[in-house]
């Protein structure tokens, strides 16, 4: 038996699937197609995979719980916070941190793939592998990080000398080139 499946992308139809029927069971061809959907959607919302391979489980530079990371968003100010779970549910693939904001602990869910985050980066990974998949346990005072600021003030201090410092070399570089012609 043949099950043919349309998806309807950007308001025309932009892809066909026919998938075998091999067993009884059609749960198992949806689940098969929703996957294939995932994949359609990552695809449009993460075109360079850059953050696919940020949270990949297999990546050893992907982003680990307790790294303390920042992520920019397209609507507000930047959250930095330590990494304590991430949820990876394809598209919906979330992260959850936490920082103190005025001495208050805040956490906040974010969902990588969202158009509202610009960028998420690593600011510091963590010493010692967590031996955690979840570290729910930071909650409790006695394991709370406090605030990150500090790590991350110093964090973007380091990305603007970087930056600087590129930009010195290259007006360098052009200033040599005008003086040898």
């Amino acid at each position: 038996m043949l099950l043919c499946a349309y998806t309807l992308l950007d308001n025309r139809l932009s892809h066909i699937d026919c998938l075998f029927q091999t067993t009884s069971s059609a749960a198992i061809i949806w689940e098969i197609y929703a996957r294939h959907i995932n994949t359609i959607y990552i695809s449009q919302l993460d075109p360079t995979g850059a953050r696919q391979r940020l949270f990949a489980r297999s990546s050893p530079e992907g982003a680990k719980v307790g790294d303390i990371l920042l992520v920019r968003t397209k609507n507000g100010d930047p959250f930095a916070g330590v990494l304590i779970n991430i949820r990876q549910r394809g598209v919906d693939t979330a992260i959850l941190l936490r920082n103190e904001v005025l001495r208050t602990s805040v956490e906040m869910w974010f969902k990588i793939y969202s158009p509202l985050v610009d960028s998420v980066e690593i600011v510091q990974r963590r010493q010692k592998r967590a031996r955690r998949a979840r570290l729910t346990y930071m909650r409790k005072p006695r394991h709370d990080m406090g605030s990150v600021q500090n790590i991350v003030r110093q964090y973007l201090r380091q990305q603007a000398t970087l930056m600087m410092a590129s930009e010195t070399k290259g007006r360098n570089k052009a200033n040599s080139e005008k003086k040898g012609k």
